[in-house]
């Protein structure tokens, strides 16, 4: 459900806020995650490039939620799912993309590139 600037929304699930990977395994804290259920106003969004299985994605966030895992082993995870986007998950019967959305949350944070499926109107 494509959602417009000013959209009140509110996450579907937990998001994993991460800076590419570079605290993993280096002896910084764990991940930081904002909470299923946070609000926040929809800021801006751009279209998605390319035909990214939201099936082959989703499973794999199926797989992997709800795991409590270390910081290295949640980058590697991390890492996989960023190479399952950006490069394995390109196929023939891939759709067109979707839309990706920054978000403002009501504790401050504002996340650029949520994924439609993890957003719901508030």
């Amino acid at each position: 459900m494509p959602y417009e600037i000013g959209a009140k929304v509110k996450l579907t699930r937990d998001v994993q806020v991460t800076a590419g990977g570079t605290g993993a395994g280096t002896g910084f804290p764990g991940s930081l995650s904002l909470a299923g259920g946070l609000a926040g106003i929809v800021t801006g969004s751009t279209p998605e490039a390319g035909g990214v299985s939201s099936d082959m994605l989703a499973s794999f966030d199926r797989q992997t939620r709800g795991v409590r895992l270390d910081a290295f082993a949640a980058g590697l995870l991390d890492d996989a799912r960023q190479r399952l986007i950006g490069q394995g998950a390109f196929g023939a019967g891939a759709g067109g993309g979707g839309t990706r959305y920054r978000v403002r949350f009501e504790n401050g944070f504002v996340l650029d590139g949520l994924e439609e499926g993890v957003l719901t109107e508030a």
